[in-house]
């Protein structure tokens, strides 16, 4: 049996009084079997706080947000705006007004996106100019490019991938070229679990003067973010990830980008005057925040801020690299079983993507499922990643703050038995 890393066997967080903070994880599900929740980077598991919070907003705050003058729509307002406040400082933003409310990561990077598409110079896309991705991208962050450059005819770039897992980045210099507006990549890989050098792409895009675009949805969950220390311009990532509810994104961006760029949708809240012959907009982040926002789901974003500030980003990412140490050893030990990414704990995040021989991923899946193991199988959103390494699926194991070594113990005798199943 694989020795358990030493911060496994002293990590505070694999206290009880964390896990059960976490309702679902006590669930009976296939046969009295206790659930096993290996999804994580999928969807994340709420704690009894966030829940809290938002039974509490609908049951003694409910109310539209910022017009009201009444106690209730005022309540509503400040709790609403403060959720904006605490992930300002989770973040590390210069201003909370650089934090805008959307409804996911997707629509976060789609925002970027037209953004671009509709901006005047220096900032637009046009056919003259190029879109550089990577080859790792989840969908949200290559999709959006794509409409973007068949609309103006730019043209998209990538940077591909090592046998490894990871970025090749030995032609950086002709993938971003002096014609490069935008560069958008992804921190950590949601198939992969590869952790990107942020530091020479960031380095190489300020040399061509592009602007850089980060999907941080699988990096803010699990370690700290600070988008001044990523150099960044604009910052992605998703509320359900991290201990939050669905429904609920963030698009952080630089000031002055913010205030140069148009918005993407229009409606009430987003405008200063209107006229039936045109109309002036608010300040970001309103101007950016058209309709009724995501109410509840931000007060539930800033309920799991307070909660993941409670235990310490710090405390999370090293529990997470200890949990992904003992997970990638003991997987390498399952015969037949490869995993598609780097096979050491350093630089990558704790989703841990693998195929078994020639079983197919959902037939693992499911045979997993009632062992009572909760995994995920596909293409993850990375279908590209799948055509790179000439497989049609995989097996994707994820783990978080909650996650044990007994877990990881339970997912490689799971997959003993899949194999027996299979002969």
């Amino acid at each position: 049996m694989t020795q358990l890393p030493g911060l496994l066997t002293e990590s505070a967080l694999l206290d009880e009084a964390i896990r059960k903070d976490f309702p679902l994880l006590d669930r009976v599900v296939h046969d009295g079997k206790k659930i096993v929740y290996l999804d994580s980077a999928a969807t994340s598991q709420k704690p009894r706080q966030v829940l809290d919070a938002l039974n509490e907003y609908y049951e003694q705050h409910n109310a539209n947000v910022h017009r009201g003058v009444y106690l209730v729509a005022e309540e509503a307002t400040a709790l609403y705006e403060g959720a904006r406040d605490k992930v300002a400082r989770f973040i590390n933003a210069p201003s909370r007004d650089e934090v805008i409310f959307t409804k996911n990561a997707s629509e976060s990077l789609n925002l970027v996106a037209n953004m671009l598409g509709w901006a005047d110079e220096p900032y637009r896309v046009d056919s003259e100019t190029e879109i550089v991705i990577t080859e790792m991208e989840h969908h949200s962050n290559i999709v959006p490019w794509q409409l973007l450059s068949q609309r103006t005819g730019a043209k998209l770039k990538w940077f591909g991938l090592t046998d490894d897992g990871r970025l090749d980045l030995s032609n950086i210099n002709e993938i971003i070229t002096e014609k490069t507006k935008i560069v958008s990549f992804t921190l950590v890989s949601n198939l992969l679990g590869t952790h990107n050098p942020v530091e020479a792409i960031v380095r190489r895009a300020q040399q061509v003067g592009a602007l850089v675009c980060i999907d941080a949805s699988q990096a803010a969950p699990h370690m700290p973010l600070d988008v001044q220390a990523l150099q960044a311009d604009f910052v992605a990532f998703t509320g359900h990830k991290m201990c939050g509810p669905t429904g609920i994104g963030v698009l952080w961006g630089r000031q002055e980008l913010l205030e140069d760029l148009p918005p993407f949708l229009g409606g009430g809240e987003m405008i200063e005057t209107v006229s039936m012959h045109s109309s002036t907009y608010a300040p970001a982040p309103h101007k950016f925040e058209a309709g009724t926002p995501p109410i509840a789901q931000a007060v539930g974003l800033g309920a799991a801020v307070d909660y993941l500030s409670s235990i310490g980003m710090d405390k999370i990412a090293a529990h997470e690299h200890a949990i992904t140490e003992y997970a990638v050893q003991r997987l390498l030990e399952v015969p037949d079983l490869r995993i598609i990414g780097p096979t050491t704990a350093e630089d990558r995040g704790a989703a841990i993507s693998f195929t078994l021989g020639d079983i197919h991923p959902h037939d693992v899946g499911q045979v997993l499922d009632e062992e009572g193991i909760a995994v995920r199988v596909g293409h993850h959103c990375a279908r590209p990643v799948c055509l790179r390494y000439g497989i049609p699926a995989t097996t994707r194991a994820s783990f978080y703050l909650y996650s044990t070594p007994a877990e990881v113990d339970a997912l490689v005798d799971g997959l003993e038995h899949v194999r027996n199943f299979f002969g």
